[in-house]
């Protein structure tokens, strides 16, 4: 990771960098060659670390609810007569999913043998040695069968090449190119589901309206839409009649307007081959525009591998509730705020708006903000709100929640990778370290304001949050750009609340071996 000088990135509208054959191939994308430039000028100076004051913790940030509490607010969502959406990222592959089986194959096609016991090939030997707990195991099987292979010999170097060109192949069940939704998690007496099957269950769950409609919004990449949309129409009748729901569901691409300009060692454009500009994806920061496009009164955001299989969903479902009713309130708070400001703005108003952010938002006010008190209170009001679940940390990698430094000198809560942390710095990494929640990316949102018109939320991400990496391509090194990130610097300026909720809502799966945790086992 790029060490960073905060230093800010001046505009610059002269494009000498780039040819008129680099100006049409920037215009086909959507990208305005200024933007171009800006990319660049942030992998020269580059980004500045986010400023901590301190992370959040219990009753200083992040609320806990009793169990009495979480019922009380599920059912405000109950009693809600308004419109849902369910919104899952999608789009990346599970390639790293089997990194550890990747490397297992490419030694057996060697003729070399795997050392099992060791640290980096101890959970291919899990793999193997359960391999029947697997809910993909069946389809493996029969596939394996046509092939004359049998699955007990698994102690045969062969069989295990077999096995494993089978399963990631993609002249067997191209698990090793598949997205992680369309891998079967789970195993059922019915049959094994998808990642994106359990979404469509907790959909009809927890976010059915009325009318016994659940929407679904699923983010997936050009060449997968299509394995999406027909697991989709196979599945779906299925589950309407065993919910009683009627499913509407949409997909959308990441749009390539959002993607980013690769460099070399000396920060300039990296270019392939044909001598054209790399672009790369610009991370999952870029689904804010995926997101501004959609419109529901409460829209649940979760991550595609965290489902739980049925004995675990009642906790999962309870608490997803809790968090959008926790969501109504608040937003009915703050719309009654703004319709008083609107009527009569008086100076007890302006007071009990102040001591709301101070004591229910952890918000602490810039410097010289009393100036234009009125004007600013209601720009805080008039905001994207958001209700996130958070989980204790035992030790899962990724981001927490802190108090952090806005651009305007307030601070507020924020959601923070470890990326954008001065580690370096001891302060800093006393902070991070005494950190005592990890973010699940578990969230309950609202972007309609108060008037019934939705809020642009391009106007409230901090474009300064994105991070600079090191890659490699034809044997090359490059530097990458990503993009604030979507539920970091991209939702940086929205109101934001954060609540504990219990770990057994919480069923990441990084590796293929976590499906053989008791969390992904009926």
């Amino acid at each position: 990771m790029q060490k960073i000088n905060p230093k800010f990135v001046p505009k610059k509208f002269i494009h000498t960098m780039f040819s008129e054959k680099d100006i049409a191939q920037l215009q086909s994308l959507g990208i305005s060659p200024s933007d171009a430039e800006q990319q660049v000028a942030r992998f020269k100076i580059g980004f500045p670390f986010l400023q901590v004051v301190r992370p959040a913790t219990l009753h200083r940030g992040v609320r806990q609810l009793g169990s009495e509490a979480a019922d009380e607010l599920a059912a405000t969502l109950d009693r809600f007569d308004g419109t849902f959406l369910k919104f899952t990222p999608a789009s990346g592959a599970a390639s790293r999913m089997f990194k550890r089986l990747f490397e297992a194959e490419e030694a057996l096609a060697r003729g070399d043998t795997p050392d099992f016991g060791s640290k980096e090939m101890k959970p291919v030997g899990e793999f193997f040695d359960r391999l029947p707990d697997f809910a993909f195991y069946d389809d493996l099987k029969a596939l394996l069968a046509k092939q004359n292979v049998a699955c007990s010999s698994v102690g045969d170097k062969k069989t295990q090449l077999a096995i494993l060109q089978a399963l990631l192949g993609s002249g067997g069940m191209g698990y090793g190119a598949l997205p992680k939704g369309l891998l079967k998690f789970h195993r059922y007496p019915a049959g094994a589901r998808t990642a994106a099957e359990e979404h469509l269950v907790e959909a009809a769950l927890y976010a059915k309206d009325r009318s016994g409609t659940a929407r679904l919004h699923f983010t997936a990449s050009p060449e997968h839409r299509p394995l999406f949309e027909q697991l989709v129409r196979e599945v779906k009748p299925a589950y309407e009649k065993a919910y009683g729901v009627r499913y509407e569901i949409s997909f959308s691409e990441q749009k390539k307007s959002t993607d980013t300009l690769a460099v070399d060692s000396r920060n300039e454009p990296f270019r392939s081959a044909d001598g054209s500009l790399l672009l790369r994806p610009g991370g999952h920061g870029a689904l804010i525009e995926n997101l501004n496009e959609l419109l529901a009164d409460v829209v649940f955001v979760k991550n595609i591998d965290n489902v739980a299989p049925d004995r675990y969903k009642p906790d999962t479902v309870r608490y997803k509730k809790a968090l959008a009713g926790l969501l109504l309130q608040l937003r009915g708070k703050i719309f009654g705020y703004l319709h008083a400001l609107d009527a009569h703005p008086s100076e007890a108003l302006l007071a009990e708006i102040q001591a709301f952010f101070e004591d229910e938002l952890s918000f602490v006010f810039p410097k010289g903000w009393e100036s234009d008190r009125l004007g600013y209170l209601r720009a805080k009001l008039h905001r994207p709100i958001r209700v996130c679940g958070m989980v204790k940390n035992v030790g899962e990698p990724g981001g927490g929640p802190f108090v952090a430094v806005n651009p305007d000198g307030s601070a507020s809560l924020q959601i923070a990778e470890s990326s954008q942390l001065d580690l370096s710095n001891p302060s800093v990494k006393a902070i991070f370290d005494s950190a005592t929640h990890f973010n699940p990316v578990d969230m309950a949102c609202s972007f309609i304001d108060y008037r019934g018109c939705k809020l642009d939320l391009r106007k409230f991400r901090d474009p300064a949050t994105g991070f600079i990496s090191s890659k490699s391509k034809d044997g090359r090194e490059l530097k990458a750009q990503e993009l604030p990130g979507l539920w970091n610097g991209a939702m940086s300026d929205w109101t934001t609340v954060l609540v504990e909720v219990p770990l057994s809502t919480f069923s990441p799966v990084k590796t293929v071996n976590d499906l053989l945790r008791k969390e992904h086992r009926e």
